[in-house]
């Protein structure tokens, strides 16, 4: 069946939120005047269930409304606070209630520039900011009431570490419940007495390990320290370089060749995603470069990425310095990377090579387009070409609307850098992609016709926006085989 797919700038859905009565055998729906073409988000039940929460976002997602309904009759009771942003206000999740039947919540906000967590009475009254400083809260896990304290993992330590901690409400004191450096998936017992750490770092690829309540060692579930130990793998480092600004530190991960001598010069493959939301670098097993990249420094490549500004991790202000200008601060960020590449003496300058999917497909178009000689081979996968071609929620909160910033989405148009098209370049999509939908790549790929420009093209049949699977296998076997002409 169809799929509705409303882009940036066009009508989207009208949205309405219904409350089912099974006595009644009726639905009551929520009266939310306004635009019709507003968003309805964190819906939450209040544990009485005589009320709904739900934040109420505008269509140029600058302003969003926390508002308390009367979930009998669907009527405001009134509005608990306000989210404002020039730029954009991302909604969260729902409202944590700490306790059953409790008249408070927890609610996550970055209005101070940073992630964090607040607590307020449901009648909309602050109480209190429970976490604060120069780092993020990534996820809140839970509430303990007898303890007073509520659990979650953050970027206290290090934007490439996530640690859990526990912050009591009432005094502000905070405890770091995890050891080792790296970073640890928290998943949690309701009553907040017992925590199983997913942990990867360094030099652990992977370990459960069963903790109590104070973050004391009660097992270890399991521990595999490195499963290529048989295998021949490149020395892995992770550092840091100037952004494009001169001023602020990106983080990088290098993968050097298996067998790596320093008087040979090495074709280099830079993996890209560098849009919000992702991290692609931290200190978890290889850096989080995964398999395939450990497998091209496996075959001769130097593997480079670099976590440009407007990625995830380190701030509102960090992320959102893209905003409405998709492409630019990342593609300058990018070639402070590709620069301090060309400064070191074993990599070859002339075969250098990029590749990206979804957001890093777009980056891997851009940079070869917008950068050209640069780059001597490109493979993108699902990359957004245009992005008033990409859904609406995502689009605008990124880059307004095309009828406000047509200046911006001019520019980050790669239809119109298709003729600087220099040296190979190879588009992949999945023929049921409904995240980036097909009529990006097909139209830069008939762009390019209209250039007279060679681009190579690979369909997957059926797929979506990722392959899994053998295609999955397949696509690896393409992307590898594509970089051996280097």
């Amino acid at each position: 069946s169809p799929v509705r797919y409303p882009m940036a700038g066009m009508k989207s859905q009208k949205v309405s939120l219904g409350i089912f009565s099974h006595e009644l055998n009726e639905i009551v729906y929520l009266k939310t005047p306004g635009p019709e073409n507003q968003y309805i988000t964190s819906v939450t039940w209040d544990p009485s269930g005589r009320y709904i929460y739900a934040g109420i976002l505008n269509r140029d997602q600058d302003h969003l409304s926390m508002n308390k309904y009367d979930a009998s009759t669907g009527g405001l009771v009134k509005t608990l606070f306000e989210e404002q942003n020039s730029r954009y206000v991302e909604p969260g999740g729902g409202l944590y209630f700490p306790a059953a039947g409790g008249q408070e919540f927890i609610w996550q906000s970055r209005r101070d520039g940073w992630n964090h967590i607040y607590l307020y009475n449901t009648e909309g009254v602050l109480i209190k900011q429970i976490t604060s400083g120069d780092w993020e809260v990534t996820r809140l896990l839970g509430f303990d009431p007898q303890k007073k304290r509520v659990y979650y993992e953050a970027t206290r330590e290090s934007p490439l570490e996530r640690h859990l901690y526990a912050t009591d409400i009432k005094t502000g004191k905070t405890d770091r419940l995890t050891d080792g450096e790296g970073v640890h998936r928290i998943m949690a017992s309701g009553s907040m007495n017992y925590f199983i750490d997913d942990f990867s770092g360094l030099t652990m690829a992977r370990a459960y390990y069963l903790l109590d309540g104070r973050g004391n060692m009660v097992d270890t579930l399991l521990e595999d320290a490195n499963p290529y130990k048989d295998y021949k793998t490149g020395e892995m480092s992770i550092f840091s370089v100037k952004a494009d600004d001169g001023v602020t530190d990106l983080w990088c991960r290098l993968i050097r060749p298996v067998d790596f001598d320093p008087s040979v010069k090495y074709p280099v493959m830079i993996y890209v995603y560098g849009g919000p939301h992702a991290q692609m670098i931290n200190k978890s097993w290889t850096g989080s470069a995964g398999f395939f990249l450990n497998y091209m420094a496996q075959k001769g490549y130097v593997v480079f990425t670099l976590d440009n500004r407007g990625s995830a991790g380190r701030g509102f202000e960090f992320e959102s310095i893209i905003h409405r200008q998709l492409g630019d601060v990342e593609m300058a960020d990018q070639m402070a990377g590709v620069r301090y590449l060309k400064s070191l003496g074993f990599v070859d300058t002339t075969r250098i090579g990029v590749h990206g999917w979804s957001y890093g497909g777009f980056m891997t178009v851009s940079l070869m387009l917008r950068q050209p000689g640069v780059f001597k081979v490109a493979c993108a996968g699902g990359p957004v070409i245009d992005w008033k071609w990409y859904e609406v929620m995502y689009g605008e909160r990124y880059m307004d609307t095309p009828m406000k910033n047509p200046e911006g989405y001019e520019r980050s148009s790669l239809l119109r850098y298709a003729g600087n098209l220099e040296g190979k370049m190879l588009l992949i999509h999945g023929t049921n992609d409904d995240v980036v939908v097909w009529q990006n790549s097909l139209s830069l790929l008939d762009e390019c016709i209209k250039q007279g420009r060679q681009v190579d093209y690979f369909v997957y049949p059926g797929a979506g926006h990722n392959m899994v699977g053998r295609a999955r296998v397949h696509l690896f076997e393409k992307i590898a085989g594509y970089f051996d002409d280097l």
